[in-house]
């Protein structure tokens, strides 16, 4: 592998020259959005080697993470050029202008100069445009990436709902019409939305108190967008607590301690509203006081959450795409309207929810009721596994049943019983017989 300096590739001898190294990053962050630079690489290319230890990994990222503002996430890791030990340091942000030392540099051929202070005008007058353009810049995944299932499971969706209809039944000419592909490859929004292909994940969490010290359990989520929106859903409803009201004909409803409503509303702008470029996971973390639902996207700057739930403030969103998708689903009911959802579900239900700004993203906290009023004593009944438990029994009591019926029975989206029984697959407790179309489930025993 020859290396040559270039607008987007940096090379530097030693970590002696750390300082200047972050001030390059940024430079080509501000210039082309990306890009890669070297230790243990002279400027002509020579490879000298660099004594790598966890430590040195550790400084550099903590180096990078103090010095350059806004925080950007690189991969940091140690190869071997040429039979040597170097370090290469991958990077990319979508946020320019990039400061250093209280300063924006921006990179020319092979060198850094700073910023005029028109260039950086514009670079902020651009900044919001640019970043709406993320999800839909292109991809190197090709088209055919695709699940094709979710895919066309969404497109029935929107249907259903009314907001969106496509004359043809071609797939390939609707992602094209939905202007998530171009010349063979995906979109970023078509990536996160409908592949695997990414390393975004939720982690869910139930903790023994109000700290994070005993856990009671934990589970991590893959997959599409819509997959990691259902699968976190169920985990929150199988965890919380739900009660048992009778109405006047006695007909039994089963009440969670927190508005479904409100707690699926958090995970759609979880999901739509994250840093894509960060990649650090969403999570879900239940506490005995509270649910905790947190997602890697810092909000609007100069704006608070009270600005959105009064209804007054318009929607600034980081992934219009995304939630053009979402919206298309009736998952998103109105753009910039998710906070006000979720404010007004939990005052109408007596839960207290509140919205915290962080400086590495953003927390919407659910306080749980105390479980000693009347409403949760003995009634009170824990759904963990009741999905999987109804679910079982179904496919025992009528080994035809679809997957549509499953959903209707059990009040569920397709989506969610999909989810369920793909994982009851993998744990080896149903079974496949005969083809996917026209074959049904059957309960193994054991």
């Amino acid at each position: 592998m020859i290396l040559k300096e270039s607008e987007t590739v940096e090379l530097k001898k030693s970590t002696s020259s750390l300082k200047q190294a972050l001030i390059s990053i940024l430079a080509i962050l501000n210039k082309h959005g990306g890009g890669e630079l070297y230790f243990g690489v002279e400027n002509s290319g020579q490879v000298v080697g660099q004594q790598v230890t966890e430590s040195t990994l550790r400084q550099i990222s903590q180096k990078i993470s103090e010095g350059i503002e806004p925080k950007i996430f690189p991969l940091i890791e140690k190869v071997n050029l040429q039979g040597k030990v170097c370090i290469r340091i991958q990077f990319e942000g979508r946020e320019r202008p990039y400061f250093a030392f209280g300063v924006a540099y921006i990179r020319v051929a092979d060198e850094e100069r700073k910023l005029s202070p028109n260039e950086l005008k514009r670079f902020i007058l651009e900044r919001d445009i640019y970043s709406r353009r993320w999800d839909t810049e292109l991809t190197d995944l090709p088209v055919e990436m695709i699940e094709k299932e979710v895919f066309n499971e969404f497109l029935s969706r929107a249907k259903e709902v009314n907001r969106l209809k496509l004359s043809t039944v071609d797939w390939r000419q609707n992602l094209n019409k939905l202007n998530l592909i171009k010349n063979g490859k995906l979109t970023h929004a078509a990536k996160f939305l409908f592949t695997s292909a990414h390393d975004i994940e939720i982690q869910c969490a139930v903790f023994a108190g109000a700290d994070r010290v005993t856990f009671l359990d934990f589970k991590k989520f893959e997959g599409n967008l819509f997959l990691l929106l259902e699968a976190a859903e169920n985990y929150i409803k199988e965890k919380i607590n739900w009660r048992v009201e009778f109405d006047e004909t006695m007909k039994r409803k089963e009440v969670p301690e927190i508005p479904l409503a409100a707690v699926r509303e958090a995970l759609v702008n979880s999901l739509v509203h994250r840093d894509f470029a960060n990649p650090k996971g969403n999570e879900i973390a239940i506490f005995k006081d509270r649910v905790e639902i947190y997602n890697p996207g810092t909000f609007p700057p100069g704006l608070k959450p009270e600005d959105f739930i009064s209804g007054k403030e318009r929607s600034y969103l980081r992934n219009p795409k995304i939630a053009e998708i979402f919206y298309f689903t009736k998952d998103i009911e109105r753009w910039g309207s998710g906070l006000e959802r979720i404010h007004k579900a939990c005052l109408s239900n007596g839960v207290t929810v509140k919205f915290n700004l962080l400086k590495t993203g953003f927390l919407v906290t659910f306080e749980r009721p105390e479980l000693k009023s009347k409403d949760y004593g003995r009634t009170v009944e824990k759904t963990v596994g009741k999905t999987v438990e109804k679910i079982l029994h179904a496919i025992k009591e009528n080994p035809e049943i679809t997957t549509l019926q499953l959903a209707e029975l059990l009040g569920l989206s397709r989506r969610g019983i999909e989810w369920n029984l793909a994982r009851l697959k993998k744990q080896g407790k149903i079974k496949r017989i005969g083809p996917a179309r026209g074959g049904h489930w059957q309960v193994v025993e054991k």
